[in-house]
């Protein structure tokens, strides 16, 4: 059913689309979501709907991954910009060169294209694992960008990091834990290399929010003060004092608010001069990482938000910076952070189809009056049909009361199963006229102030939390989530959204909302056309740590990029397929072959017993194969019904 234009229905200022999108996203005059894959100031736009017709005309079934890799280069233009013209406004005598943390996302596409774009800056690789080592050894082959190496590290991971410096790397090995400068000194000698060297150090000054555990005198990586003049010692003992080339810190992730940097940033430059009056030649100063992104468009302090923009970040860095290395009469070092989050979280977001409704109460049972009903069911009709805009607050108590008497009836046997859903029946018309009346109020009871929430529709989506938004469910992070489509139109439909998963905990219930974040989102009412919805910003650690919970594999994904000859258009240059069936419980452990042919065994069996005919055997066998190479989503959706 189409619904009706209202005139005051402000898409931009509900869905908060020119905030979080960057100038990347924005809505057009016919109410399509569009993407601007070089930023609004610098090109066209593709409206996203039109990309999806032509994936289904290739056959790519939705849930999908559309990664737009222009996005991607120009975030690193942005973050390496913002640092050089920070360096040059300031009269900087350092310069920068940054790195990226594969762990935000390991795919290798992301990866080649963020050494790609930032070969012009030096743009580097930062590696936080022996696996994410092997990788960074091969894809960052610019001789001039530094291979920062973090976290735990064994002999195996040591010795890959000295062949990466025999390789022409500038590799800088990262000291985390003081027992890891013995080894880095023996294998520095029998493998005969003179390594870079680093110190991450453990400050005193603390993050705030979601991650303010990794920060502080209980981080879990990082050496004390006492620790880093140990490890000096010990390398001047061996002549090694002069491989210390850099200093890093960091802490934490999502960093929402600036003066969280601007405190551990003067913490950790008054350490970095001390150490080189001390004689050390420290040339980097690696602030880590912790650069937010701002989820829900809101510009502030909140745990999905930031209160800062990338030029006052880098701003901020490079003048507190500056200001403590004069003071302490020290070089100005070269500037070297890990932006992982803001680099990729936009060029990724993740496509759905909505495939049912779930709503809070029946619509369509007979509640009609029967001789001998109980006394609540016709207390609870009466009650609604005494119901108007004036006694409303009253008429809520008092069907509130009869539904709970009616319930507690129903388990002492006294009300019927077919009378107690009567009395939901009733109950949930009740409350439903009552939000109605209550839209056109001012003034709302504190205990209907959540009303609309508690009658929010579901809308069942094409597609699993657990894999392709953890961070919604694990700590509660809001993400961008809107339609593609019928955005002039006002969504008049109170909704959470639910997944397909097996789960209670599939679900999505934190939104952005006109005021900070809400617990509902308007959605359009379901029509007999296809539904879609675009969750965004899902380009940081999102691909990487997703699980399979039910078996749901990896999206189909699309690689986009603009189509630099004609307005409007784009060129798809690659499409992945997702985890088949078959992908998954073969990651299992389990044997698709011989799963079939135990389906096979059975089948006869029963052609054997006479309960199937061999035709139908071999039918049923391979639809069973037929399933096992298809994705692990549902096929239904397409076209609503």
């Amino acid at each position: 059913m189409a619904q009706e234009s209202n005139n005051s229905w402000n898409p931009e200022q509900y869905y908060k689309v020119s905030r979080w999108g960057e100038g990347y996203f924005d809505i057009d005059r016919d109410g399509h979501m569009v993407v601007y894959p070089h930023s609004r100031q610098k090109g066209s736009s593709i409206k996203i709907s039109e990309i999806i017709e032509e994936l289904q005309s290739q056959k790519v079934q939705l849930p999908v991954i559309l990664r737009f890799q222009d996005i991607l280069r120009s975030q690193v233009d942005k973050l390496n910009n913002s640092f050089l013209n920070a360096i040059k406004k300031n009269n900087y005598a350092g310069t920068y060169t940054g790195v990226f943390p594969i762990k935000v996302n390991q795919m290798r596409k992301v990866v080649e294209e963020v050494v790609d774009a930032g070969a012009k800056f030096n743009y580097g690789l930062e590696a936080g694992s022996k696996a994410e080592l092997l990788a960074v050894l091969v894809y960052n082959k610019n001789k001039d960008s530094l291979t920062v190496l973090n976290g735990c590290k064994d002999e195996d991971y040591l010795r890959l990091a000295m062949i990466g410096t025999k390789m022409g790397r500038r590799c800088v090995i990262v000291i985390e834990n003081f027992h890891e400068v013995k080894e880095i000194i023996r294998l520095s000698k029998e493998m005969d290399v003179a390594p870079m060297i680093g110190l991450r150090a453990r400050l005193s000054a603390k993050s705030r929010g979601k991650w303010a555990g990794s920060s502080g005198d209980k981080a879990k990586f990082g050496i004390t003060i006492s620790e880093i003049l140990n490890t000096v010692e010990l390398l001047k003992e061996h002549g090694m004092e002069q491989q210390l080339k850099l200093f890093h810190f960091h802490i934490g992730s999502q960093i929402a608010d600036i003066l969280v940097f601007k405190e551990a940033i003067a913490e950790a430059a008054r350490i970095f001069a001390q150490l080189n009056k001390m004689g050390l030649q420290l040339q980097y100063f690696d602030v880590g990482g912790g650069l937010a992104v701002d989820y829900d468009g809101s510009q502030s302090k909140n745990d999905s938000s930031r209160n800062y923009r990338l030029t006052e970040y880098a701003a901020d860095i490079v003048s507190t910076l500056q200001r403590i290395c004069d003071e302490e009469g020290v070089a100005h070092p070269n500037i070297v952070s890990e932006s992982g989050r803001a680099i990729t979280a936009h060029h990724s977001c993740i496509i759905t189809n909505v495939v049912d409704i779930i709503k809070p109460c029946c619509e369509e049972f007979d509640t009609r009056s029967t001789k001998g009903e109980n006394h609540l069911v016709t207390q609870l009709r009466q009650t609604e049909n005494l119901l108007n805009e004036n006694n409303f607050q009253e008429c809520f108590h008092e069907a509130r009361s009869a539904r709970e008497d009616s319930t507690n009836a129903f388990k002492l046997g006294v009300l019927s199963l077919t009378e107690r859903a009567k009395a939901e029946t009733i109950y949930g018309r009740i409350i439903t006229k009552i939000n109605t009346y209550l839209q056109e109020n001012s003034f709302v009871p504190e205990e209907l102030q959540n009303l609309d929430e508690q009658l929010a529709c579901q809308y069942l989506c094409n597609f699993s939390v657990f894999q392709s938004a953890p961070d919604i469910w694990a700590i509660d992070q809001v993400l961008p989530i809107m339609p593609l489509d019928r955005l002039r139109e006002e969504p008049l439909v109170t909704c959470t959204l639910a997944d397909i998963s097996c789960d209670s905990d599939g679900k999505i219930d934190h939104f952005i909302a006109e005021q900070g974040t809400g617990r509902s989102l308007k959605l359009h009412e379901l029509d007999d056309k296809p539904y879609y919805l675009g969750l965004f910003l899902t380009g940081a650690y999102q691909d990487v740590m997703g699980d399979m919970h039910n078996l749901f594999g990896r999206l189909n994904e699309v690689h986009i990029l603009d189509d630099r000859k004609k307005s409007g258009a784009f060129i798809i240059e690659k499409i992945i397929h997702g985890s088949t069936a078959a992908d998954v419980l073969t990651f299992m452990q389990y044997d698709p072959k011989q799963m079939t042919d135990k389906v096979r065994e059975n089948l006869l069996k029963q052609v054997s017993n006479g309960n199937i005919n061999p035709h139908e055997a071999e039918e049923f066998t391979g639809f069973y194969e037929k399933c096992l190479q298809d994705t692990t989503y549902l096929k239904k959706g397409e076209n609503h019904v």
